[in-house]
């Protein structure tokens, strides 16, 4: 490989590539500074951070100006749009590329726009770990920003015309695939939510109750409490603190451990299979279902954990009742305008909802159980599909693996048969 490669300050590449300045082969523009009282319901569209999400454009949370704009802050088709500015050191540098169907509309004073005739090779470029370290390297100590001036002087790796096409081709279509398995599971989770939606709705039979009639509560003691001086990377207990919930499970890989005396501290708090977790501290209302315990657990104050009186009730079932908007709206009337920063068992157990015979509860926690592995198994092949798409990154865009000539099959069709 060396014989064919070169030693450059970016590290080893082709013979035939370039190390170069990203101000040598494109300009960087700074944004459109605006006032209050520019802010409209409509006008002039101005992109944010805020409307980038997953390296691409999104248009859930818009802002609108009314007021007479300069051309430089209107954006053109395959711009490149940074986040330059943010409270977030780790949002500084997140782009995505302008589409078409926005071109005229403007960009904000924390953002700039890069612009360049290679635009769809270095926009792929500018996601990689070769310019995110340049720009983690260059943030501010006081201020997170990187200037423009910053941006000029980023250092990358050109390879021929030609072969940024095949390199661009390659990756735009791994991220067409990803696409399409975010859309999947968007349109999954709406299946979810609309059976969750028309099953859990009380039908003729069903009895109300109240979650103290059917359901203990415990939770760790107060004096019992854990400091995060305690928490320990490996160990014999694990520990749940409720940062762990994630879509009603918990991710067992970002639990910290404790000493194992402080697991036996409490046997109520102990974790078992079918245990339901509810946070009561924070961010109130977090839900997890337990579905297995590999390793002994405990959980940190700030969660209850609930189980059933007298196989009164499903546990899955019960988890789902939880996660619906019956829940949601308890825990809204609850608040009653305020904020509301713990729920305290007192109001707790007077939570109201239907039951159905235990049968009804099994199937439909069947059914919705089945949903939800459907998700997962599109979570873990996205999960799998983003985190070979990096690798593919590191390979193409540092010449490791040249695409010299186009193949039958697309890059897209080789990563889909690599992740089944």
């Amino acid at each position: 490989m060396k014989k064919e490669m070169k030693q450059t300050e970016i590290g080893w590449i082709p013979e035939n590539w370039e190390v170069k300045k990203l101000g040598d082969v494109g300009e960087v523009v700074a944004g459109l500074t605006y006032s209050p009282s520019d802010v409209s319901t409509s006008g002039t569209l101005v992109l944010r951070s805020s409307n980038i999400k997953d390296g691409r454009l999104d248009y859930n949370d818009n802002v609108y100006v009314k007021m007479e704009l300069l051309d430089r802050v209107r954006v053109c088709a395959n711009d490149i749009l940074i986040c330059a500015r943010n409270g977030s050191r780790q949002l500084i540098g997140k782009c995505a590329l302008i589409t078409k169907d926005i071109e005229g509309e403007a960009f904000g004073a924390f953002m700039s726009i890069y612009r360049s005739s290679q635009n769809p090779f270095i926009f792929q470029a500018f996601s990689s770990s070769l310019i995110q370290r340049q720009i983690q390297n260059n943030l501010g100590a006081t201020i997170n920003q990187i200037t423009n001036k910053d941006l000029k002087n980023f250092l990358i790796a050109l390879p021929p015309p030609s072969e940024q096409q095949l390199i661009t081709e390659a990756l735009s279509d791994t991220d067409a695939w990803i696409e399409g398995l975010e859309n999947m599971l968007h349109k999954k989770r709406l299946i979810k939510q609309g059976a969750m939606q028309v099953l859990l709705r009380p039908k003729d039979g069903w009895k109300v109750k109240k979650l103290g009639e059917v359901a203990t509560l415990k939770a760790r003691i107060g004096w019992q409490g854990l400091t995060t001086a305690e928490y320990k990377t490996s160990g014999e207990a694990r520990l749940v603190t409720g940062t762990e919930f994630h879509a009603g499970t918990v991710h067992w890989d970002e639990c910290h451990y404790v000493d194992f005396k402080r697991y036996q501290q409490d046997a109520n708090i102990q974790l078992r299979q079918y245990d339901i977790l509810v946070t009561k501290d924070g961010t109130i209302g977090k839900v997890a279902f337990i579905d297995e315990v590999e390793v002994p657990t405990t959980l940190n104050s700030g969660i209850f954990v609930i189980r059933p009186i007298n196989n009164s009730f499903i546990p899955r079932f019960m988890s789902y009742i939880l996660l619906s908007d019956v829940f949601k709206d308890f825990l809204s009337k609850l608040a009653a305008g305020s904020t509301i920063s713990h729920l305290y068992q007192k109001d707790f157990v007077h939570f109201e909802f239907a039951l159905p015979e235990i049968d009804e509860q099994i199937n439909t926690s069947n059914v919705l159980s089945n949903i939800d592995a459907e998700i997962s198994a599109l979570e873990t092949k996205l999960t799998k599909a983003r985190r070979i798409k990096q690798g593919m990154m590191q390979q193409l865009l540092t010449g490791q693996i040249r695409l010299l000539n186009k193949t039958e099959n697309s890059q897209a069709e080789t990563l889909q048969r690599a992740i089944a």
